[in-house]
C-alpha cells in the first residue's frame, strides 16, 4: 500500500517538475536576450520584432526585475551592433518597452486569449504614440506645429502596422507555447496513475 502511495505521489509530482524545468529554461534571461537581439539583427520587416511581445510576456510571467531587464538588455545588445541614434529616440523606445512590461502585469491574474490580444494591441498603440511623438519633438523633419505632428504620425502608419503584426505574432508564440506546455503537463498528470501496483487509466 505504502509503495503504491509513493508511486502515486511521484506520478502527481512529475508534471510539476517538468513544468518547473521548462519554466527555468524559458525564463533564462540570457536565452531571451540573445534570441531577441539576433532576430533584430537578421533581415526582417521594419518594426516586426519580438521586443514588445517579450516585454509583455515578461510582465505577465516573470519576476519584476527580470521582466524589465529582458527587453532593455535585448535592445541595448542589438543597438550596439545596429548603432545608437539620438538620446531622445532611445529614451522613448526604451521607455515604451518599460511601460509595456507594466501592461504585462495586468495579465498576471488572467491570461485569456482575448486579454493577451488586447494587451498586445495596446502595447503597439502605446509604442506608436510615444516613439513618434519623440520623433516629432526632437527631430528636425517635421515643424513643431499641430500639422507637423499629424504629418509625423501619418508617415509612421506603415511602421505601426508592422509593429502591431509583430507584437501579435510573437505574443502568440510566447504565450501560446508556454500555455500549450502547461496544458500538456496537466494532461500528463491525469493520464496515468499507478496505485497499489495496478494501472488505472483516466
Amino acid at each position: 500500500m505504502w509503495a503504491g502511495l509513493g508511486i502515486l505521489r511521484f506520478s502527481l509530482d512529475l508534471p510539476k517538475k517538468v513544468m518547473q524545468k521548462y519554466f527555468e529554461k524559458i525564463s533564462n534571461p540570457l536565452i531571451f536576450v540573445l534570441a531577441a537581439a539576433f532576430i533584430r539583427l537578421i533581415p526582417h520587416a521594419p518594426n516586426f520584432a519580438p521586443i514588445g511581445a517579450m516585454a509583455l510576456f515578461g510582465g505577465a510571467y516573470l519576476n519584476k526585475k527580470t521582466a524589465f531587464l529582458l527587453p532593455l538588455a535585448a535592445m541595448a545588445l542589438s543597438d550596439f551592433f545596429i548603432g545608437f541614434d539620438s538620446i531622445t529616440s532611445r529614451l522613448t523606445v526604451y521607455g515604451s518597452f518599460a511601460l509595456i512590461v507594466l501592461i504585462g502585469f495586468w495579465l498576471r491574474r488572467e491570461r485569456s486569449v482575448g486579454k493577451v490580444v488586447l494587451a498586445s494591441i495596446t502595447a503597439s498603440v502605446l509604442f506608436f504614440i510615444i516613439t513618434n511623438f519623440g520623433v516629432w519633438l526632437a527631430g528636425s523633419i517635421y515643424p513643431k506645429t499641430l500639422e507637423g505632428l499629424v504629418a509625423c504620425y501619418s508617415a509612421a502608419i506603415p511602421f505601426f502596422r508592422n509593429t502591431m503584426a509583430g507584437d501579435l505574432f510573437y505574443s502568440g508564440v510566447f504565450f501560446g507555447s508556454f500555455e500549450l506546455v502547461k496544458a500538456w503537463a496537466g494532461q500528463k498528470k491525469l493520464a496515468f496513475v499507478k496505485i497499489g501496483g495496478k494501472d488505472v487509466k483516466n
